[in-house]
């Protein structure tokens, strides 16, 4: 399940790639290309993001299943893959699934690796814990890039700025879909399930760092980051109001976002 329209997927991609772990991703590879040949099934896949950036780096064939509800994004990514797909010949299949369910036992059961990409803070504990054991009964990898870590900050400084993390983080932790989500609580809560199954983990952060150069995907970051803090009640729509015109005067605002990305290797 995505949930996002494809411009703002595309807005972000080029974020999203340049802000990933480089040591977790290393750990990932070093796994994956001792295989001659991997299952990788990418859920909530949107347009093939994940894909894009992680399949140029494995040297083993690779087989992708994308799996997401939206039929346009599905659809999307078919066409947007293609091109990765022929020079790297990866073989890449869409998987129309709701996964509110959580139930991915099918889907796990034919893989060697569960990736994501910005999705575990949207889901719920329950359902965090639900998805690592079916992995762990699967005795298969997980890996999830860009999972929001409750770290946030804007320059120039503003008073208000805490207070609108404050109220993002809890606005984080409603329902999106699959219950009252984790929040920033996921990735604590994906490496203390993996844990307890025996796995390896590793853990590195990979925060989105918006400046000039990012201008438009700063700014629409801004303006959802105010309306989502406006819901909460904790910050009037006056004050957003005020918050946000003053960040768009300003060509040097700096907008941070924290993530992290994660690993779990089975055990050995």
């Amino acid at each position: 399940m995505s949930g996002f329209a494809p411009e703002w997927l595309a807005l972000r991609e080029g974020a999203d790639h340049r802000s990933i772990n480089h040591a977790v991703r290393r750990h990932l590879l070093a796994y994956l290309n001792e295989e001659a040949n991997v299952h990788i099934a990418d859920l909530g896949c949107g347009t093939g993001s994940n894909l894009r950036s992680l399949a140029p780096e494995i040297t083993a064939r690779q087989l992708w299943l994308l799996v997401d509800h939206d039929e346009t994004l599905l659809q999307l990514a078919a066409t947007m893959t293609t091109d990765v797909a022929a020079a790297y010949q990866i073989e890449v299949r869409a998987h129309k699934a709701d996964l509110s369910s959580g139930d991915i036992t099918e889907i796990a059961a034919h893989s060697d690796l569960i990736t994501a990409s910005a999705l575990f803070d949207l889901v719920s504990p329950d359902m965090i814990t639900s998805i690592v054991n079916q992995i762990a009964d699967a005795g298969i990898a997980f890996y999830t890039v860009l999972t929001y870590d409750g770290v946030a900050s804007w320059l120039p400084e503003d008073d208000l700025n805490g207070t609108m993390r404050d109220a993002f983080n809890l606005h984080q932790q409603t329902d999106k879909g699959f219950g009252n989500a984790a929040g920033p609580d996921a990735t604590s809560l994906l490496a203390k399930a993996f844990a307890e199954r025996g796995y390896n983990i590793l853990r590195g952060k990979s925060p989105w760092i918006l400046d000039h150069n990012l201008a438009t995907l700063r700014q629409e970051t801004d303006r959802g980051w105010a309306a989502a803090v406006v819901e909460t009640g904790a910050v009037t729509k006056a004050q957003a109001d005020v918050w946000i015109k003053s960040r768009e005067a300003d060509d040097t605002a700096i907008t941070i976002i924290g993530h992290e990305d994660f690993l779990a290797l089975p055990p050995t």
